[in-house]
């Protein structure tokens, strides 16, 4: 399969990307097919040499079936050269657990049944 991906480059800490077509098999830093521009995130967002694309062969590498990966998808939508993807579902691990949650609920419902009786009070 070919995949539109980036490949890192830059000393350490100073990250610059070259955007490439290459094989999905060979490294990240490896063999590519072409190049197809660059990204570089240390500048603003507005810089224009921030991010840089050769639109005609991304579309012709597109039209053949190359796949671009998530972040590369984000840019191409970005540029109008495909529409953008689905986001995906965040996962869950994060979110307290239920009891944690009833008890949160809990603490919600007695802070607002509490709140109108300081109010009264304060008449």
């Amino acid at each position: 399969m070919i995949a539109i991906r980036m490949t890192r480059h830059g000393a350490k800490k100073r990250p610059f990307f070259h955007i490439v077509v290459a094989d999905s098999r060979s490294p990240r830093d490896g063999r590519f097919i072409e190049k197809l521009g660059t990204y570089n995130p240390l500048l603003p967002r507005d810089h224009a040499q921030r991010l840089t694309l050769d639109k005609e062969r991304i579309a012709h590498w597109l039209k053949v079936g190359a796949q671009p990966s998530d972040r590369v998808a984000k840019f191409l939508s970005q540029a109008e050269l495909m529409k953008p993807r689905e986001r995906r579902e965040q996962t869950k691990k994060s979110a307290p657990r239920a009891k944690a949650q009833e008890r949160m609920k809990a603490e919600a419902a007695a802070a607002a049944a509490a709140e109108p009786a300081t109010e009264a009070a304060a008449t």
